[in-house]
Formats: C-alpha cells, structure tokens, sequence
C-alpha cells in the first residue's frame, strides 16, 4: 500500500510534462498488449490456413489424377469418375474449398495438353462449377463480375459468349477489359465483333493486351475492318488503324483516305502513317492538295510519306518547301529533291548563305 502512495504522490508532485508522458505511456500499454494478442492469434490462424489449403490441394491433385487416369473409351464419364465428381460437388459448395479446386484446375490444366486439357474442361462444367462463375456475372459488385469473366475466360467456356457480350459497355474499365479479352482469347478475330457496338473509350492499355493476344495466334486471318474505321466511337478507329498497319489492309484503302478529312486530328495523323506505310499514292496526290491547311504534325507525317512515295513530277512541289520553318520539313524535302535532282540539290550550296540552311544541306549530302 505505502508503494501505491508513493507512486500516487510521484506522479501528482511531478511536473506536468512527467504527468502527460506517463500518461501517454499507460494508453499506449494498454493499446499494444490487445495489439500483440490480436496479431498473435492472426498469426496463427493464417499458419491454420495455409496448412489446410496444402492439405486440400494435395487431396485435389490427387483426386484429379485419379479422375483423369479412371476413364476409358468406352463410357464418357466412368464410374470411378462419377464417384469423384460427386465428392467435388460436395465440396465445392464450400468457397473456400471451391476457390482451392479452381486454382488446383488451372493449375493442372496450364500445364498439360490435348485431351486430358479437355478432360478438366469438361470437368468443370460436370462439377458445376461453370454455374458458379456464370452467377458472377449478375452480381452487383463490378469486381465479382469481373472474376466472373475472367475465370469463364481461363477455362474456355465459350458457351458463356450471350452472357459475358452484355457487359460490353460495363460502367467499369476493368469488367470492359476482361470481356475484351474473354472475347479475344476464346473467338480471336471474330471476338472482335464487339468493336461493333462498343460505345465507351478503348483505353491504350486496353488496345496493346488485345493486340498482343492476337499476334500470339497461329491463325492470322483478320476479319474484315471496313466498318470499325468508320465507327462513331474514335478509340475504335484508332484501334482498328493499328490493325490494318499490322495485318496489311490495303483492301480498306478508301476507308482509310476517307479518315484523312476525320475531325479528329490524331485520327487523320495515324491515317496518313499507315497509308504511308501501306505506300498509298493516291493519299499523296490528296494531301499534296491541301497540305497548307494541315497541322505542323500532320505536315510532318506527309512529308516523311513522301520520303517514300516520291515520283519525278513532286520535283516542283518540294523545291517549295526547301526552306520551310518547320525543321522536319526542311529535311525531309531536302533528301528528296536529293535524290529526284542531284544537280539542283547541288546548287544550293551557292545559292544560299544561310549558315544553318547551308549545315543542313552538307550533312544531307554526306549521308
């Protein structure tokens, strides 16, 4: 008791600085100690997890093996196989022990091919765990219908086309860009039909993931593009120039001269590169026309076009913009005129006293 006194009396004679760390010091005692119990038990409980996650993914993996090697031809579905399918039906009803299965799945499924991959396919649907990503898809929750598509898209169910098509135009990017690839990787071009009603912006990210999944397939037969050039939405107009670049559309050529009078300025500067690189003439012959009343940009990209696409009669037509303000432009026309008439490009070295104009014509003429 004389202790406690003491103690008492400490704290009420010490200053009050010495009163408040005290103070401070006992709240944050009393924090910390249910703090460590918390973590301690949480700690504990993640270790209980873990162990029985490996516990079921063995079983699983055991069971799946099982499954696959119980077969035979004669009966699409064994009996042993039906035992195993019923016990994963049990088990699935559990999410926990449903979201292990799945990963187990995929796993198995990545890393094999042919008809066992087709085995674990029809698997999934015989289990019925097909039923459950296919609720997904009507959840409220964006990032449910997100992991919805995207699991229907690992496993290649494409029966689920009419239900995942409908999210097209999906308030949220990230349930677009999952059916987007769900699209891509399950009908490769034909799943590009959904350009034709889509109404929200084809992010750039968005774009290179379809690209890249495209250019990943052996069949590179493209569908016809003719009409996502001439959609309303710009982001698939600039999508689908990408895709005449990489898959040579030049049957699409007048689609694409027609995007050189589009209102979008990027549209008609992505035009004048790919009909550039698709050595289009007659979009020359065009822009030459009314180049004055282009941007710098699209001035730019028309005279590295015709650093390709020059003919004798553009001599008359460079020769005017040989001392262009524009620096690419002055270059550009100064390695044609190079070529189509050595002479005169020769001459200017005498006609001009221009100190920059006179560097740039030496370094052109020495490369």
């Amino acid at each position: 008791m004389n202790t406690n006194y003491f103690l008492i009396d400490y704290f009420n004679e010490s200053p009050s600085i010495i009163q408040v760390a005290w103070s401070i010091s006992v709240v944050f005692f009393i924090i910390i100690i249910p703090l460590i119990l918390y973590l301690k038990f949480l700690r504990g409980h993640l270790r209980k997890k873990e162990r029985v996650t490996a516990e079921l993914e063995n079983d699983y993996e055991s069971s799946l093996i099982n499954y696959l090697y119980s077969g035979n031809e004669e009966e699409e579905i064994s009996a042993e196989q039906q035992v195993i399918i019923n016990q994963l039906k049990e088990c699935i009803k559990d999410p926990f022990r449903r979201k292990i299965l799945i990963g187990v799945l995929l796993k198995l499924k990545n890393e094999i091919s042919g008809e066992i991959a087709e085995s674990i396919h029809k698997l999934y649907f015989h289990t019925g765990l097909v039923n459950f990503a296919l609720s997904r898809l009507k959840h409220e929750k964006w990032f449910v219908i997100a992991k919805g598509i995207r699991e229907l898209k690992q496993f290649h169910v494409k029966e689920a086309h009419d239900e995942v098509i409908v999210h097209i135009n999906h308030p949220r990017r990230e349930v677009r860009k999952e059916m987007q690839l769900y699209m891509v990787n399950l009908f490769y071009f034909e799943g590009l039909d959904f350009l034709d009603v889509l109404e929200t912006p084809l992010s750039e990210w968005d774009q290179i993931q379809l690209l890249e999944v495209l250019q990943r397939m052996e069949n590179q037969n493209i569908s016809n593009i003719k009409s996502w050039l001439n959609s309303s939405n710009d982001s698939v107009i600039i999508f689908a120039l990408k895709l005449a670049k990489i898959y040579n559309q030049f049957e699409a050529k007048d689609e694409l001269i027609n995007l050189l009078h589009h209102i979008n300025k990027k549209i008609r500067l992505e035009s004048i590169h790919v009909l550039s690189y698709l050595n289009a003439l007659e979009a020359k012959e065009i822009l030459k026309n009314n180049i004055e009343e282009r941007s710098p940009e699209e001035q730019i990209a028309f005279f590295k076009m015709m650093e390709d696409l020059y003919e004798q009669t553009d001599e008359s037509f460079v020769v005017k913009y040989i001392h262009h303000e524009i620096f690419e432009i002055k270059v550009s026309t100064l390695k044609i005129l190079k070529v189509l008439n050595r002479e005169r490009f020769n001459l200017l070295k005498f006609e001009s006293s221009e100190p920059k104009f006179l560097r740039i014509v030496n370094f052109i003429e020495n490369n």
